[in-house]
């Protein structure tokens, strides 16, 4: 009896450190801000986040939402497996904006964080006479 007691014991702490040992995916951008510096109103300008999956399972991205309609993501739909790459593309339109812009972008996927990045830029407004 003590001889099975002591074997489950022992499964059971295996399990329990190689379930740990499962990460699950995780998102690694190489950057989390983007400076697009001074930009005239009117300029429509786009950066290019690339990100790893640095877990041990396929990363899904399920969504990527902005704070306005002036910036615009594009994201992989397809799972990105462990180790393999990929990119959030995002747009910015600076019609109508004036002064420093920052544009916090959220990306929600089946990883164990939500991910925030963001842009950053200076509108410049031509003075007319």
């Amino acid at each position: 009896m003590k001889n099975l007691f002591f074997t489950l014991l022992l499964s059971l702490i295996a399990f329990t450190v190689s379930a740990q040992d499962s990460v699950g995916p995780v998102v690694t951008f190489q950057e989390s801000t983007y400076e697009f510096g001074d930009i005239h109103q009117g300029d429509v300008v786009e950066h290019i986040f690339k990100f790893t999956n640095t877990g041990d399972t396929p990363l899904v991205i399920t969504n990527v939402t902005t704070t306005c309609g002036c910036t615009a993501p594009k994201w992989p739909k397809e799972p990105i497996a462990a180790g393999d790459e990929g990119e959030i593309i995002v747009r910015f339109n600076s019609r109508g904006k004036r002064g420093v812009q920052n544009k916090p972008i959220t990306v929600y996927s089946n990883a164990k964080n939500t991910t925030r990045i963001s842009i950053t830029t200076n509108v410049l407004v031509e003075e007319k006479n």
